[in-house]
C-alpha cells in the first residue's frame, strides 16, 4: 500500500483526494496536513511513500516546506500537485527537489499514475513538463527568464510582487533582510529591470500567477 501524505491548505480538496484514492488498492490518503509545519512534524512521527505537496499555503509556501524536506529526508518521494500551470513552476519545483510536478486539472488517472511511478523511485512530469526538460538537455532552453530563477529567487519575486516587504520575506523565509536584499537584486539583474514597479509590471505581462 503507498501511504500518502497530502499537504493542503483546502480542506474540500483534500477531502476529494481521499475519495480518489479511496477506490484504489494500492493508495490511500494515510494522513494529511493544512501547512508544512504540521507536515513535518508529521513526518518525524512517521515515515510515508509519497507525499503530495501544494505550493500556495498557509504560511511558508510549499517550494520552501520542499527545501526542509530535503535537509531532513533526501530520498522522500514528493510530488507537487499545484494550482499553478508547468510552464510556470515545474522547473522551479524539480530543481527544489521535488520528484514531480503536476497541476490540479489534470486527470484523475495521470495523477494515480505519477502517485505510483513516484513511490516506485521514478520522476514524473506530464508530457508538456517533460518536452520542456528535453529542451534545456537540448540546449534549446526557451523558458522566459523567470522560469530559470532559482527555486528561492522565484519565492523572492514572488513575494516582492506580492507587495510583501524584504523585512517580511526575510522572516517568512527565515533569512537575513541583507540576504533578501541579495536576492532581490540579482532576481532584477536577471529579468533586466530596474525596480519592484519594473517588477510588477513584468510579472502582469508575463501572466505570473501570485
Amino acid at each position: 500500500m503507498i501511504d500518502v501524505l497530502v499537504v493542503d491548505d483546502h480542506t474540500i480538496f483534500r477531502s476529494g483526494l481521499r475519495r480518489l484514492f479511496s477506490d484504489e488498492q494500492d493508495i490511500q490518503v494515510a494522513d494529511e496536513a493544512r501547512n508544512g509545519a504540521i507536515a513535518l512534524s508529521k513526518l518525524r512521527q512517521r515515515m510515508f511513500d509519497v507525499v503530495l505537496l501544494d505550493i500556495s499555503m498557509e504560511g511558508r509556501s510549499g517550494l520552501e516546506v520542499l527545501e526542509s524536506m530535503r535537509a531532513e529526508y533526501p530520498a522522500l518521494p514528493v510530488l507537487v500537485l499545484s494550482m499553478y500551470p508547468e510552464e510556470q513552476y515545474a522547473m522551479v519545483a524539480m530543481k527544489s527537489g521535488a520528484n514531480g510536478y503536476l497541476s490540479k486539472d489534470v486527470e484523475p488517472d495521470e495523477l494515480i499514475r505519477a502517485i505510483r511511478h513516484i513511490a516506485n523511485g521514478q520522476r514524473y512530469l506530464s508530457s508538456k513538463g517533460a518536452e520542456m526538460v528535453l529542451m534545456q538537455l537540448d540546449g534549446r532552453d526557451e523558458r522566459p527568464a523567470h522560469q530559470k530563477l532559482s527555486a528561492r529567487e522565484y519565492e523572492v519575486m514572488r513575494m516582492i510582487v506580492n507587495g510583501v516587504s524584504l523585512t517580511e520575506i526575510g522572516a517568512k523565509m527565515f533569512i537575513s533582510v541583507k540576504t533578501v536584499s541579495t536576492h532581490r537584486t540579482r532576481i532584477l539583474d536577471k529579468l533586466g529591470l530596474t525596480s519592484n514597479a519594473e517588477l510588477v509590471k513584468f510579472a502582469i505581462r508575463q501572466g505570473i500567477e501570485t
